[in-house]
């Protein structure tokens, strides 16, 4: 009977491990990169590998965060990233609290 429950614990501590491998636990959890909120990155002056590090931001759409902001000049606020190609209200919800957009400074 207790060789059984053995068996049974390590099977269930087996599962729960493969659970999490697979992803059933949350990025904060399983100790994933997440962009913590102490410090949004700048729209205006990140570079593509900052703006990855945005959680829902990947590569194509840093990309053209970039492209728009070197043909138009600087954003004026987070909520011009609607202009892009990509990015609606709803994705933006998403990512918003990570971004600022401040205003470049004068040389």
């Amino acid at each position: 009977m207790v060789a059984r429950l053995v068996k049974l614990s390590v099977a269930a501590f087996v599962l729960v491990a493969i659970v999490a491998a697979a992803g059933g636990v949350s990025p904060a959890a399983s100790g994933s990169t997440v962009r913590e909120k102490s410090e949004p990155v700048d729209i205006n002056s990140a570079s593509a590998a900052d703006l990855e590090k945005v959680p829902g931001l990947g590569p194509s759409l840093s990309r053209r965060i970039i492209e728009f902001r070197d043909k138009n000049g600087p954003y004026g606020t987070v909520e011009d990233l609607l202009k892009i190609q990509g990015i609606g209200e709803k994705s933006l919800s998403h990512f918003r609290e990570y971004l600022t957009a401040n205003k470049p400074q004068k040389k």
